[in-house]
């Protein structure tokens, strides 16, 4: 979900430029981030919504290429008109195109953008730099139908700061007809496994990849003393980036679209990475044995919510929006049109939803939920451990610079 899609093994005469276009990267990312907030200026607490007043007629969301959807690519699929002509509230969207720049521009104190559709590496941040308002779930028809563990995942000292939208797992996914069943996300960035497959192997290019392989650190050098895999000292993050560094040579992708990776294993190119149960679903159905592994060390994930801004213009129309989207049939059509779960498992229910996606993810089974290890954004306050609070643990600037460092500018 970050940034434009690389390669890892494109040859020598795309090194230089690929290592320039990350140095570009990591500038700009140094210079749009200074600290945990990511650098700007932390806005007034915005005030709790006590009441839904009338709509105010426009309202103006920020949210990444394709997770906002009104027939402009495919005319069968469109959740905003339906929406304007329910409430009056004409919608417009900001696309961004990182999420850095998601950060900057709700944290901008000229801007005043009602809403945004913030992954984990965004809603913590903006969280922390109270560039989100509060969320009064009393005014959000169908919240409580939302799975309750998403529904913890944005709470700050009891207050709510995000509603649920979609969730997806992290797992192994290799193609059985070439590749032993792994265990261990070990099979994926231990450096010596990793060279069995060197230049069939795909990684999701995201700073929170890096959770993966902590979790592999923390069962295989238990003298790091690892206990939370987004919550890391800066030894540990040291550690996580030496292996990336060693597991490179093997990577022949770093994909930022799901379909990048599902197009890797459907051509022979790739046997094993880091995917989805949805894509290897794909795959699977298409005859291409490929299938997907929990590791053992434990299956980690995301979760993409809807935050109110700080500065919104128009919260009565957000409001709408945030009841409109929590409902399970916008729900259902929304987690197609996406290829990811739905957080309301209602979704699935009835004839709402294609099976596809509910079966390989199990939406609505507690237990495999309660299982998965969340992302959050990394913070400099240590959570987790008999002494937390007291260490220093590094924030997503550090894990943004080491993820570059290591996988775009490591020799």
């Amino acid at each position: 979900m970050l940034g434009s899609r690389r390669g890892s093994r494109r040859g020598a005469a795309r090194t230089g430029a690929r290592a320039g276009a990350a140095l570009a990267a990591l500038a700009l990312l140094l210079a749009g981030c200074g600290g945990g907030d990511g650098g700007h200026r932390a806005a007034t607490a915005a005030r709790v919504a006590g009441t839904l007043g009338p709509a105010e007629g426009e309202l103006n969301l920020v949210a990444l290429q394709g997770d906002i959807e009104n027939g402009g690519n495919d005319p069968r699929v469109d959740w905003v008109t339906p929406f304007q002509e329910r409430t009056g509230c004409t919608v417009s969207w900001r696309t961004a195109r990182t999420t850095q720049e998601m950060t900057d521009l709700m944290s901008n104190p000229a801007r005043r953008y009602d809403g945004v559709l913030a992954p984990p590496e965004v809603s913590g941040r903006l969280v922390a730099g109270k560039q989100v308002a509060q969320v009064n779930t009393d005014l959000v028809d169908g919240y409580k139908k939302l799975e309750p563990k998403l529904r913890n995942l944005l709470k700050k000292d009891g207050d709510v700061f995000g509603v649920p939208y979609l969730w997806g797992a992290n797992v192994l996914m290799y193609d059985a007809r070439t590749v032993p069943a792994p265990s261990s996300w070990g099979a994926l960035y231990d450096p010596d496994q990793a060279r069995r497959y060197a230049g069939r192997i795909v990684v999701r290019d995201s700073p929170l990849s890096i959770a993966d392989a902590a979790l592999y650190l923390k069962a295989s050098d238990r003298k790091l003393k690892i206990t939370d895999p987004y919550s890391l000292t800066p030894k540990q993050l040291a550690a996580v980036r030496r292996l990336l560094e060693r597991q490179r040579p093997s990577v022949r992708d770093y994909w930022t679209d799901s379909a990048d990776a599902v197009s890797a294993f459907a051509a022979g190119g790739a046997v094993l990475g880091g995917g989805s149960p949805y894509q290897a679903d794909v795959l699977g159905r298409a005859g291409r044995g490929v299938q997907t592994a929990d590791p053992s060390e434990g299956v980690t994930g995301w979760m993409s919510a809807w935050m109110i801004g700080a500065r919104a213009a128009h919260p009565n129309c957000m409001y709408q929006w945030l009841r409109w989207t929590a409902s399970p049939d916008v729900q259902a059509q929304v987690a197609a049109w996406s290829g990811v779960a739905p957080a309301n498992p209602q979704a699935c229910s009835g004839e709402r939803a294609k099976s596809g996606f509910c079966d390989a993810y199990r939406v609505g089974d507690r237990d495999r939920l309660n299982g998965i290890l969340f992302a959050r954004t990394p913070s400099a306050v240590c959570v987790g451990g008999p002494d937390k609070g007291e260490r220093r643990c590094t924030d997503y600037v550090e894990w943004s610079r080491a993820w570059i460092e290591a996988t775009k500018l490591a020799r």
